[in-house]
C-alpha cells in the first residue's frame, strides 16, 4: 500500500515540479499584496472551463485552484456553495454535450486551506469547445486559440493517438529497467519510488489488482521490448549512390538494425549512425583535433530524436534511416497529425502537440526534448547554420519522412568565388558580404544590412564586419563616406544606396 500515490502527495507534488506545458496554477484572490479579497466566482469557473479545455485539446494537463503562479498555496476563501460550483465548472463551463476526458475533480485540505484539484488527458475523440464555441490549446505555459477545423481526426489517428495511453493487462513493474527508472524518478522529484513516479507523470494507475501499467511506460522502459512491441526499432541502411536501385542492381551496401526501449533507441540509434557520418579530423579552436560530421550533430540527433517520440507505435514497422551519398532519409510510420501539416512545419511555426502525449511528457520532462514541437524549428537552423540546403518534409498517409542534404546552399558559382578566400577563415556573415562582391559587382551599406539580416539602424554589427573584411584587405572603399552623401545628394537617394564597396582578393 505505500506505494499508491495518494491524491494529496501527487498535489504536492505538482506544486513541486511547478507550471508547466501540463501545469497550471490559478489563485482565488485579487488585489494589492496588502488587501487581498477574493474572485468572482464566476471568472474563476471560466479559468477552470478554459484551462481544461486547453489541456484536452494538447496533451492532457492539470490545473489547481487556490494556488499562486510560485507554487504558494493561499487557498479558497469562498463558500461551500461557490466552492461547489467551481467544481460543477467541469459541465457548465464546457461547451453543450461534451464531456471532458477527466481524471480528477476534486476538494481537498492542504496546510489548512482548501484548494481544487482537476487533470485530464488528451482527448482523442473529440474537439473541446468552450460554451461559446470558441476552441483553446495549450502551449508551454499559455493557453491558446486554435481553430476546430485544425483539430479533425481520422480513425486511424483516434488510434494511434490512445495507443500509448491504454492498459496492459499483464505488465508489471518487474518488466521495466528498474535502475533507469530510479533515476528518472530521482531526478523527477528526490526520494520518489519508482511506483509512486509512474503515478505522477501518468504512466500508471492503482486499481483492486494493483498497479497498472499503460504502454507508454513498456515502450518507454521495457527491459524486453520485444514482448511489448513488435518493431520497437530504427534501421539503417547505407545506400551506394543517390539513387535506391531493386533487383540486380540492389546498391544498398550495409543494412543494420537496433532496437530497444524509447531511452535506448535514442542513444543506440545516434551511436550506430555518428560513425557514417564522420568524414574528416580538424585542428579545432580549443587547440584539440575534433572530428567533424557531414552534417550537424545535434540536427541529426533532433530528427532521430523526433521519428522516435513522434511515430505511430500501433503500426508494426520499424523507422528506417537511409543514408545516401548526397542525403539522409528520417522516415517514421504514420503520417503527421491532423493538426499538423507540412506547411505548418516549414513555416517553423513551433507545435506544440504530440501523438504520444504520454511518450513526449516523459521526454519533455527528462529534457530530451527541449519544447513539444520545437525540434523542427532547430533542425532548420542548425542546417542554415552549416550552409546546407534546408530540409525537405514529405508526409503522405502512412509515413513521415525528413530528409537532410549534405549540398552546400551555395551556387557552384559562389561556391568557387568563396574558395579564393578559404584562407581568411571568414564567418558565416562575412561571406554573405563577399558573395555581394560576385561578378565584380559594387556594394552599397543597404546591401550588406540586407546580407547581413539586419535593419539599417542596427550600425554596430554592421560596422564590426565590415571593418575585419577592409582590415584583411578585402572589402575596398570606392568612395569615402561624404563623397558618398554628395552622390545621394545629387541623385536625391538614400546615401546607404549609393554603391561605396568593392571585394577583392588582396
Amino acid at each position: 500500500m505505500d506505494d499508491i500515490l495518494l491524491l494529496a502527495d501527487k498535489v504536492r507534488n505538482t506544486l513541486i515540479l511547478g507550471e508547466s506545458h501540463f501545469r497550471e496554477f490559478k489563485s482565488a484572490l485579487e488585489g494589492r499584496p496588502d488587501n487581498k479579497k477574493q474572485r468572482l466566482t464566476k471568472l474563476i469557473c471560466a479559468d477552470i472551463g478554459e484551462a481544461l479545455v486547453s489541456f484536452s485539446n494538447a496533451d492532457g494537463g492539470a490545473i489547481l485552484v487556490g494556488v499562486e503562479d510560485d507554487g504558494t498555496i493561499t487557498g479558497i476563501p469562498h463558500s461551500e456553495e461557490d466552492i461547489q460550483i467551481m467544481l460543477n465548472s467541469i459541465h457548465t463551463h464546457v461547451y453543450q454535450g461534451q464531456q471532458l476526458p477527466l481524471n480528477n475533480a476534486n476538494k481537498l485540505v492542504l496546510d489548512h486551506k482548501t484548494i481544487l484539484y482537476f487533470s485530464v488527458n488528451k482527448g482523442t475523440t473529440m474537439i473541446y469547445q468552450l460554451p461559446d464555441g470558441r476552441c483553446v490549446r495549450r502551449k508551454d505555459k499559455s493557453t491558446m486559440p486554435a481553430s476546430v477545423d485544425q483539430i479533425q481526426f481520422e480513425r486511424q489517428e483516434i488510434k494511434s493517438r490512445e495507443y500509448d495511453s491504454q492498459f496492459v493487462d499483464g505488465a508489471n513493474v518487474t518488466d521495466l529497467d528498474v535502475r533507469l527508472l530510479q533515476g528518472i524518478a530521482d531526478q523527477y522529484i528526490k526520494g520518489l519510488s519508482i511506483e509512486r513516479y509512474l503515478q505522477q507523470i501518468g504512466l500508471a494507475e492503482y486499481a483492486q489488482n494493483g498497479l497498472r501499467l499503460k504502454r507508454a511506460a513498456l515502450l518507454l522502459f521495457a527491459t524486453d521490448i520485444d514482448r511489448w512491441h513488435p518493431r520497437s526499432q530504427v534501421r539503417f541502411l547505407k545506400v551506394k549512390g543517390n539513387t535506391l536501385e531493386a533487383g540486380e542492381k540492389y546498391n544498398v551496401v550495409s543494412d543494420d538494425t537496433v532496437k530497444g526501449n524509447i531511452f535506448e533507441l535514442v542513444i543506440k540509434s545516434w551511436e550506430h549512425l555518428r560513425s557514417s557520418l564522420a568524414y574528416k579530423t580538424e585542428f579545432g579552436t580549443n587547440s584539440q583535433f575534433e572530428q567533424k560530421y557531414i552534417y550537424p550533430e545535434d540536427a541529426v540527433r533532433e530528427a532521430i530524436l523526433n521519428a522516435i517520440a513522434h511515430r505511430d507505435y500501433s503500426i508494426a514497422n520499424a523507422i528506417e534511416i537511409y543514408i545516401f551519398n548526397d542525403r539522409m532519409e528520417i522516415k517514421s510510420p504514420g503520417a503527421l497529425i491532423s493538426t499538423l501539416t507540412v506547411k505548418n512545419l516549414y513555416e517553423l511555426e513551433g507545435s506544440h502537440e504530440s501523438r504520444n502525449s504520454l511518450i513526449a511528457r516523459v521526454l519533455r520532462e527528462n529534457k530530451l526534448m527541449r519544447e513539444l514541437g520545437e525540434g523542427m524549428k532547430r533542425i532548420f537552423t542548425l542546417m542554415h547554420e552549416q550552409e546546407l540546403e534546408k530540409p525537405e518534409l514529405y508526409s503522405n498517409g502512412l509515413w513521415f519522412r525528413v530528409t537532410l542534404s549534405n549540398k552546400t546552399i551555395f551556387s557552384t558559382k559562389q561556391v568557387e568565388w568563396l574558395l579564393q578566400f578559404d584562407n581568411f577563415n571568414l564567418s558565416k556573415n562575412q561571406k554573405k558580404i563577399v558573395l555581394l562582391g560576385l561578378g565584380d559587382k559594387q556594394i552599397s551599406s543597404n546591401d550588406i544590412f540586407k546580407a547581413l539580416n539586419i535593419s539599417n539602424t542596427e550600425t554596430e554589427k554592421f560596422t564590426q564586419e565590415v571593418t575585419v573584411l577592409r582590415t584583411k584587405g578585402i572589402l575596398t572603399e570606392l568612395m569615402t563616406s561624404q563623397q558618398a552623401y554628395n552622390v545621394a545628394k545629387k541623385l536625391k537617394k538614400n546615401k546607404k544606396d549609393v554603391p561605396r564597396y568593392k571585394v577583392r582578393l588582396p
